[in-house]
């Protein structure tokens, strides 16, 4: 009686989510075709498509002009300067906030999902979407690869807009997102036809996650491969994922090993499943820290990367404020960023505890996979943009 009840409230709730989406759908709509320029050109545009737009179309900045928008290689500034409305590739902390309000809402709507076909009880379906993890950060650098190509070399564009916004951030997450539950709901199907056994459907999830990730990164392999990059630093540095993968699984797994030592409650929720929540973040601040700091001491000093994501900027620009030059030039600049992820990802396991596993397994799963996959797809990312020259 219990479950019936439990399952009439999750549709309950479920249906109050989808309405409460229609609504706010249609209130934006509405907003911004009664106000256009404030809401849409001033809004929606400026800080969500308009950057999605810039990206798609490898420009430095897009101008939303009467005739539509326009892209620019330079005078971005030029167009700020002149009261045009004007949107750069990335995120701002305007579009951060949006994306964290939307991650949020859409986490509540997965939650729902997730309840109605009764996941979350097998913890195996937790490793089984670690490579879909990957697969979004692969993804992406898909797009960038097609970039680098367009710039550095004489080929026309491999995949063009608006195709390729598919796998620009934000869209990236709900293309992944639908792949993986395409993945999930195969594996429910084949269980329940009897082909395998339902506590082994994580496997098959797996296997097609595995398979998709090492789908993408051999197309990135062979653009790199077959594409004429003569004269270009585009090509393969295979030691550059060799020292950010190993470094990431001794730091994740001597924090796994020092909390179980010292403070064993704090892995007691989580268990090994903490091991991931580490190793995700320990990647994203490892690739970022080498990538900034580090290339030349792994021979890799003719590439250069930025950190895109504000929160990484902040961090960095404060480091370099109170820190004394003559350390930065030892150490630099972006260790920081990765201490911060580090910290933060320990807090996490320590708040997942038994009760919460024992309360709402499927909340507690749900959070874990979106914790991850915040650490682990942006680190894929800058990784292989790196292990490529990209």
């Amino acid at each position: 009686m219990d479950s019936i009840e439990r399952l009439e409230s999750t549709m309950n709730s479920g249906r109050a989510w989808i309405v409460t989406a229609v609504v706010a759908t249609v209130v934006v709509i509405g907003g911004a075709l009664a106000f256009p320029r404030q809401v849409y050109d001033r809004f929606i545009w400026q800080y969500f498509w308009g950057p999605v737009y810039a990206d798609a179309h490898n420009a430095r900045c897009a101008v939303l002009t009467e005739n539509g928008p326009k892209t620019l290689t330079d005078g971005c500034f030029q167009a700020e300067a002149t009261g045009q409305i004007v949107a750069r590739p990335g995120y701002t902390v305007v579009s951060e906030i949006g994306y964290a309000i939307l991650l949020l809402f859409m986490l509540v709507g997965v939650y729902f999902l997730v309840r109605r076909l009764r996941l979350g009880q097998n913890r195996r379906l937790f490793f089984a979407l670690v490579p879909f993890m990957f697969l979004g950060g692969a993804l992406r650098v898909v797009e960038d690869a097609t970039d680098a190509v367009v710039v550095r070399t004489d080929a026309g564009a491999v995949i063009g807009y608006p195709l390729n916004t598919l796998i620009i951030s934000p869209v990236i997450y709900g293309v992944v997102f639908l792949l993986t539950l395409g993945a999930i709901l195969i594996g429910l199907g084949l269980a329940k036809r009897n082909i395998v056994q339902f506590e082994r459907y994580p496997t098959v999830v797996a296997a097609i996650g595995t398979a998709a990730v090492a789908l993408t990164v051999g197309y990135i392999g062979y653009l790199v491969a077959t594409i004429d990059t003569s004269g270009t630093r585009i090509g393969f540095y295979p030691q550059l994922p060799a020292v950010v993968l190993v470094l990431s699984g001794l730091i994740a797994w001597g924090l796994y090993a020092g909390l179980d030592r010292f403070a064993p409650w704090m892995n007691e929720g989580t268990g090994l499943m903490g091991v991931v929540v580490l190793f995700a973040h320990a990647l994203d601040g490892i690739a970022n820290v080498i990538a900034a700091d580090w290339m030349g001491a792994l021979g890799m000093g003719f590439l250069s990367y930025a950190p895109k994501h504000p929160a990484n900027r902040i961090i960095i620009g404060v480091t370099e404020a109170i820190v004394p030059q003559s350390v930065l030039e030892v150490i630099g600049s972006a260790w920081p960023f990765l201490l911060v992820k580090l910290v933060a990802a320990v807090l996490v396991v320590s708040l997942f505890d038994d009760r919460i596993f024992e309360d709402s397994p499927q909340y507690a799963m749900l959070l874990l996979v979106a914790i991850v996959a915040v650490g682990l797809g942006p680190g894929t990312r800058d990784m292989l943009r790196a292990t490529f020259g990209i």
